[in-house]
């Protein structure tokens, strides 16, 4: 049941935020295309599938297009360029285009999303695993900053774990992720899912 809620706050955040794009450019005549760019594909983001699949964007004069553009920098890239409207992404990108001094920095006006959407794959299975298990072993984590790895490091404070006590590569792009730990390196990766299943 408290799924269903929050899936359905989700929605309702994300229909609200684009109904006051609806007010700037939509017209009652045709559709008004919004360019929509997100960081990864995930199962988090079924709200918002759910409802341009199901035309409820439409209802109010928008046809969404949706772009995969993986990389919150990239996301931040995309909108600065004007390349699309909205950008889905951690505000780890605001901050950063915003501290860099640019005159024209993005603005967050919505949350999509209030837990994070990682798991953290092995290579052998581990029955009853603990963040304990990654002590002494190499984790790909993502880029230093991104929520990824901020998440990351948050549950490792939570549970008393020392960063200095396990390898953390940060030396991969969050999109590089997947492919490689499955070429072979680290012990660990975090992933986002449809990538975890994968």
């Amino acid at each position: 049941m408290k799924r269903k809620i929050v899936c359905c706050l989700i929605g309702l955040v994300l229909l609200s935020g684009i109904g006051i794009t609806v007010k700037k450019f939509g017209t009652k005549d045709n559709l008004t295309t919004i360019r929509v760019s997100e960081v990864t594909h995930s199962a988090f983001y079924a709200p918002f599938y759910v409802a341009i699949e199901e035309g409820y964007f439409k209802e109010y004069n928008l046809d969404i297009d949706l772009i995969l553009t993986s990389g919150a920098d990239k996301v931040a890239a995309a909108v600065l360029s004007n390349d699309v409207q909205v950008g889905f992404a951690g505000p780890e990108s605001a901050i950063y285009v915003y501290n860099g001094g640019e005159e024209d920095y993005l603005v967050t006006f919505s949350g999509l999303t209030k837990r994070d959407g990682q798991f953290i794959i092995s290579r052998e299975k581990i029955s009853n695993f603990t963040l304990n298990d990654l002590k002494e072993k190499e984790i790909l984590a993502g880029r230093t900053g991104g929520m990824p790895i901020l998440n990351f490091q948050n549950a490792l404070k939570n549970e008393n774990i020392n960063e200095k006590d396990l390898n953390i590569n940060t030396s991969i792009e969050f999109a590089s992720l997947a492919g490689s730990f499955i070429s072979g390196e680290g012990d660990f990766v975090n992933l986002f899912e449809q990538n975890a299943r994968e």
